[in-house]
């Protein structure tokens, strides 16, 4: 007994074991692995789908789960992608399409094959007699208190006497519960993911919503359990008149098996730790992996004294009317002259940009970003209530190719990426290029201007490392404090100077000095913070 006792406490310790160091390793995954950055690219490319995400998602649910994967995951995924509405009815209809597909098949297809894996099942047999007395209804509890795997179930259901109708609508009600919690449960789980790797922070009114919102569903889903498991238990012990009556157990401890699955789930458990280790101590060039591209810095155009000149004054007027001096937006303002700022677009659209000189052409590109990205915010700003540029849908934020200069429609990430980065050798734009969020480089409240481009971009870079937000030397402590701007495109100052730290130190004396001497602080990277960069109310 003692034995006994002794090999299902090892077993059960395994289990927990394994699931803390594949919690653990998530984790550490989270803060070493761009996640958010990759969660952005997954969910740029299915909202590039349209209206198709969804249904693109139900068809590879269908596919996945008729194949026995577990559909735990993909319910996941799908709230991670959709968020909770469209992630609970994408998953809604992938499942119930599953179910019905796989009972068909256990039912016409692959009776034989079906009927001797579902004899290993030691609860079929009662699940069987259960639905010969209830029906559709043991369906409607078995959805509710899954006895047997979901991909499984829906072949076994087939070999019952239950009909398909029923069977079909008792499935799809019956799972609604679960599968909203599970898709809420992912859609936390993204953004919290977001969160842990640098991505925007919800606000704490948004996070108390979100508890009160999973709470809710726990409850909802736990209550119903509960009833389901009381009606289930009661069915599943009543036996058939022409069943005999089993004899009651003695109370005998029975050892636990060590199955394949607690094997596979402790070495997912090391594999996964060890990739999480390895991850973080190899972050940075990890990180590069889904960062900006590499590009080498030119200087492509002449500086001509004769050609076309373009009037910036449209757009300095409009920051300096609706730009305060910490770079924050007074939008709901702004908004309400929309209409000059749109005829600036307008005229920058049409300006000759081939035709330009180096100046000209870089204060035209940074001026028409900023503003291209002013409008942007104003499309989706829904009365205020918009908190981040990270809430706007992924494909139409910096991949979208929406905004024209001089004939050429490009995006915000070809503008920065090919039509800035590969032809200045000019990694000052950095902190001028503003995502209309805190964390970026603040926005000036005028033009920039190609008669004084040097001096306006010189004094950005200045206001930057003289800010806490953005640079801090802490010279005890051997330790400085950098803007991610330098991580994510450490190439660009690396061309230019050496390294980022070589380049932040033509800003801070303290740190050329500790450079020159030989002593290299360590690098710590400051928090990004994603929240829409608008005025406070009474500034």
């Amino acid at each position: 007994m003692d034995l006994i006792k002794t090999a299902n406490r090892c077993v059960v310790g395994a289990r927990w074991i394994s699931a803390i160091l594949i919690v653990i390793a998530v984790i550490l995954l989270a803060r070493s692995l761009p996640v958010g950055r990759g969660l952005e690219w997954i969910e740029g490319w299915i909202d590039g789908l349209g209206v198709w995400g969804p249904v693109v998602f139900a068809a590879v649910y269908v596919v996945s789960t008729v194949a026995l994967v577990p559909g735990s995951p993909l319910t996941l995924a799908a709230g991670a992608f959709f968020g909770p509405a469209w992630g609970t009815a994408a998953v809604s209809i992938g499942s119930t399409m599953s179910a019905a597909v796989a009972f068909l098949i256990g039912r016409y297809a692959a009776r034989n094959r079906i009927a001797q894996l579902a004899k290993r099942n030691p609860r079929f047999k009662a699940i069987d007699s259960a639905i010969s007395r209830g029906g559709w209804r043991i369906v409607a509890l078995l959805r509710l208190v899954p006895l047997v795997p979901f991909s499984l179930s829906n072949y076994a259901f087939g070999l019952t006497a239950v009909r398909f109708g029923p069977y079909v609508l008792a499935s799809w009600l019956c799972m609604l519960p679960g599968t909203f919690l599970y898709v809420y449960i992912g859609y936390l789980g993204s953004r919290g993911l977001t969160a842990a790797s640098g991505g925007g922070v919800p606000s704490i009114g948004k996070w108390t919503a979100y508890a009160i919102g999973l709470l809710a569903a726990v409850a909802v889903t736990f209550y119903l359990t509960k009833l389901a498991r009381a009606a289930l238990a009661e069915h599943l012990d009543t036996p058939r008149e022409d069943e005999p009556v089993q004899q009651p157990h003695t109370d005998v401890a029975r050892p636990r098996r060590w199955t394949w699955g607690t094997t596979i789930t402790a070495l997912v458990a090391v594999g996964l730790l060890g990739a999480a280790s390895y991850a973080y101590v190899n972050r940075d060039a990890l990180g590069a992996l889904l960062g900006p591209p590499r590009v080498e810095l030119r200087e492509t155009y002449a500086q001509q004294s004769a050609g076309p000149v373009f009037d910036h004054s449209p757009l300095d007027a409009l920051l300096k009317k609706h730009v305060g001096p910490q770079g924050r937006v007074a939008y709901d303002a702004l908004d309400r002259d929309s209409d000059d700022l749109q005829r600036y677009l307008d005229a920058v659209a049409r300006a000759p940009f081939d035709q330009m000189d180096r100046n000209q052409k870089l204060a035209l590109l940074i001026n028409a970003y900023n503003a291209f990205t002013l409008r942007l915010i104003l499309d989706y700003l829904d009365n205020g209530r918009l908190e981040s540029i990270k809430d706007i849908p992924a494909s139409k934020r910096w991949k979208a190719r929406r905004w024209v200069v001089g004939g050429h429609t490009w995006s915000l990430d070809e503008i920065e990426q090919e039509q800035i980065r590969p032809h200045f050798r000019e990694p000052r734009i950095h902190f001028a290029l503003v995502c209309a969020a805190v964390g970026c480089p603040p926005l000036r409240n005028e033009a920039y201007r190609a008669t004084s481009l040097e001096e306006q971009l010189e004094d950005q870079a200045r206001y930057v490392h003289d800010r806490n937000r953005w640079f801090r030397y802490d010279e005890s402590a051997g330790v400085v404090h950098l803007t991610q701007l330098y991580d994510w495109y450490g190439s660009d100052f690396e061309q230019v100077a050496g390294s980022a730290l070589a380049y932040a130190a033509r800003y801070s004396p303290a740190l050329k000095l500790a450079l020159d001497q030989g002593r290299e602080p360590s690098i710590r990277w400051l928090k990004y913070d994603w929240q829409l960069n608008k005025k406070p109310k009474g500034e």
